[in-house]
């Protein structure tokens, strides 16, 4: 076999093992041993459903990073077979090239694991978009990206729940929240919070004119009970209202509906999507904890920032992707340069390319504070 195919057959081999050890291979599988034991072997296992949910959802979480790592295994212990055997059977040689290069796309996909080590990458995500500057069409910006985000969760396997979703009157909606629940949700998603800006010619201009929009999306990890976030209740004020859309036979008859208020933070979150005012309250109080999770993450992040000469991240409320329909159809991501030229793939929820070049800009960003 030619020099250069064995030699990257190699350089995969070297790949692997550094990602083992980065992702802690042994450590995991030796976890997976253990709570796999205590499901067999402890009879209380399964007595707290509480306690057991905290168990299985850690033992689904470490999976979803071994799986991938032992089918890249196999799939390179496949490729060495291969090649050995190319040698005595041309056959085998024209199959190498193929295996070669998709074995070297899945450990670039793989290596973005190593990327997610955040404090908070497991956890699920808590998504709420809100229509900004534009008008109408700004509310119909805000479904559109609405129905992109769940095309994307339901594209990677994860599970999407509606938390929160006020209509609008002539179109779209004016906010929404949704839960996206899945290995490393919040994770890829984190770098998505900012200000969305759409060009197109508006379809709610008769005179056909071209119209900006912009919506503005905000991001935070669904942590667990288990992680101490303090919620004093003096510190909360709490509005009840009716709710508006759909939501069962309740709705715009009782006040179900539930605003929350962290007062020192000035944080705000609703919740009307449930049928009572009970169920909508403990939405309210799991989505602050989120919306608090993510400030404290961000709190750590710019200490670290202010420490290299100010590299602050671009964060929530600056403009962070620009998707155009007019003149042109592109969709450019304004911190990483990551560029699509099919407009309606994107929003048909293909975005995993400019969730994966964000990870790679911010891990680059935070090297480069590091070396100066």
């Amino acid at each position: 076999m030619e020099k250069e195919i064995t030699d990257r057959v190699k350089a995969i081999r070297k790949r692997l093992s550094l990602l083992k050890d980065s992702l802690k291979y042994d450590e995991k599988t030796a976890r997976v041993k253990e709570i796999e034991l205590m499901q067999v072997q402890d009879p209380n296992f399964w007595t707290v459903p509480e306690k057991t949910k905290v168990f299985v959802e850690e033992l689904k979480s470490i999976k979803s990073v071994l799986k991938p790592l032992n089918d890249a295994w196999a799939s390179l212990e496949d490729l060495e077979t291969e090649v050995e055997m190319a040698d005595e059977d041309p056959s085998f040689a024209e199959e190498v090239p193929g295996h070669l290069e998709a074995l070297e796309k899945d450990l670039d996909h793989l290596e973005l694991f190593t990327l997610l080590s955040g404090p908070n990458d497991q956890c699920d995500a808590i998504l709420t978009i809100n229509a900004r500057d534009g008008g109408t069409d700004a509310n119909d910006w805000a479904d559109m990206l609405l129905r992109m985000y769940i095309n994307w969760a339901q594209m990677q396997g994860y599970k999407v729940e509606i938390l929160d979703r006020l209509e609008n009157d002539e179109a779209g909606i004016n906010s929404a929240s949704i839960a996206i629940r899945g290995p490393l949700a919040y994770g890829y998603l984190k770098g998505e919070a900012g200000m969305h800006r759409l060009v197109r010619i508006s379809p709610f201009n008769s005179e056909g004119k071209r119209q900006t929009s912009f919506a503005a999306v905000d991001v935070d990890p669904d942590v667990s009970d288990a992680v101490e976030i303090e919620l004093l209740d003096k510190d909360i004020r709490e509005d009840v209202f009716r709710a508006s859309g759909a939501g069962g036979q309740h709705v715009n008859k009782t006040s179900s509906a539930i605003r929350l208020t962290h007062i020192p933070t000035g944080v705000v979150v609703q919740c009307q999507n449930e049928r009572s005012q009970h169920q909508n309250r403990a939405m309210a109080l799991k989505m602050l904890r989120a919306r608090l999770a993510r400030l404290e993450e961000e709190k750590r992040e710019q200490e670290q920032a202010d420490r290299y000469e100010g590299k602050a991240k671009v964060g929530f409320g600056s403009q962070i992707r620009n998707y155009f329909l007019h003149p042109d159809q592109r969709v450019k991501d304004a911190r990483t340069g990551y560029y699509m030229g099919n407009f309606h793939a994107v929003l048909d929820g293909n975005i995993q390319g400019f969730l994966d070049a964000y990870l790679r800009w911010y891990v680059k960003g935070e090297k480069a504070g590091e070396t100066d």
